[in-house]
């Protein structure tokens, strides 16, 4: 599935298959993510390739089978995914920021953690495609996030051959496999936008990707200061069984408006709230059972310092945004480790 343009996928798409058949022949094929796909025919893929004319830089190869993507067979699975042509830019960007080297997406692909690339959307794109940023932007009923991360994943198995049970060696998986994209809700957050915070403009679209596991939600209601909100906050990523304890990558902590709002108040900038964060979230060693105090020193070169293990190398390793509607939750968003989180501007919109 190197180039669907020209491949049987096309033939048997355009030869009248209706829906049902070509789902089967494509889960027979090995093409699909167990939810129906939409034939890719050749109009469709030329359609969306066209919104990238111009994009000549060549892709780095893909792990783990080392096959060079095209802008077709992107496209292709992007067209299977159910997006929209006016989506794919943000398809290719993401794929561009998922093969940086320091993504690490051969790990990330063939570990047993189970991790999914984590699709985050700052700058104009937001409205211009309508990502959701507010209410449920993690969950289902908007086409734009599902298809979007979901022609990713798709991606990355029918081009990566990162199939479960062979490449994807992932023990139990999660949902986010299937799709994880959503944006910031930066209308609703006091502090500058992140993409802003990572160094490019207010008008820049952005995409930003981890390997992340599903949000873990933060349930908050009591607190009505900044500093209780942080607390809930640190115990709640003050995990002894998270990759996070290894310390060797940066994790996301997503804030609901209303907490943001209230941290905000008192008088938090980004910078206090990455440095509460990263004391009060480290684990006490007594926490963490004497075969992984060995294991973490020994292979994983994590050392405790005064008694705890740090999360991250930093507090700067901690990504702080704004996402969701209203109700007192946020969100902490952990990462396989060994990775770097990736910042790319769209291109062609």
């Amino acid at each position: 599935m190197t180039d669907l343009t020209e491949s049987e996928v096309l033939e048997v798409g355009g030869a009248g298959l209706d829906a049902e058949q070509w789902n089967d022949y494509a889960a027979e094929q090995g093409w699909s993510d167990g939810m129906p796909l939409m034939i890719p025919t050749e109009e469709k893929v030329s359609a969306f390739v066209e919104t990238c004319r111009g994009d000549n830089e060549p892709f780095l190869p893909m792990p783990p089978r080392r096959v060079i993507p095209t802008l077709q067979s992107i496209a292709a699975n992007a067209v299977m995914a159910g997006c929209k042509a006016e989506y794919f830019p943000v398809v290719v960007s993401t794929v561009r920021a998922l093969l940086n080297p320091d993504y690490n997406l051969h790990g990330t692909l063939a570990t047993t953690h189970p991790c999914a690339p984590g699709v985050i959307l700052n700058g104009p794109i937001r409205t211009q495609l309508g990502v959701n940023c507010g209410s449920n932007c993690f969950g289902q009923g908007n086409r734009v996030n599902a298809t979007i991360g979901r022609a990713v994943q798709l991606s990355l198995l029918n081009i990566g051959g990162a199939k479960p049970g062979e490449m994807d060696r992932s023990t139990q998986g999660s949902p986010a496999k299937y799709t994880f994209c959503f944006g910031e809700n930066e209308e609703e957050s006091p502090w500058e936008p992140y993409h802003v915070r990572r160094g490019f403009e207010v008008g820049d679209s952005v995409v930003t990707v981890l390997p992340c596991e599903p949000p873990h939600n933060i349930n908050d209601h009591a607190s009505t200061t900044g500093v209780g909100i942080l607390t809930t906050i640190a115990g709640t990523v003050s995990q002894p069984g998270s990759n996070l304890i290894y310390g060797t990558a940066p994790y996301t902590v997503v804030f609901g408006p209303e907490h943001a709002q209230t941290v905000h108040r008192d008088g938090f900038t980004i910078e206090d709230i990455q440095q509460k964060l990263y004391e009060d979230s480290a684990v006490d060693v007594s926490r963490v059972s004497k075969e992984n105090q060995i294991n973490y020193e020994k292979d994983r070169e994590q050392t405790a310092v005064n008694g705890k293990y740090y999360l991250t190398r930093s507090p700067e390793d901690i990504q702080i945004m704004v996402a969701g509607g209203a109700g007192k939750h946020s969100a902490v968003i952990p990462t396989f480790g060994f990775t770097e989180a990736i910042s790319l501007r769209i291109s062609n919109v």
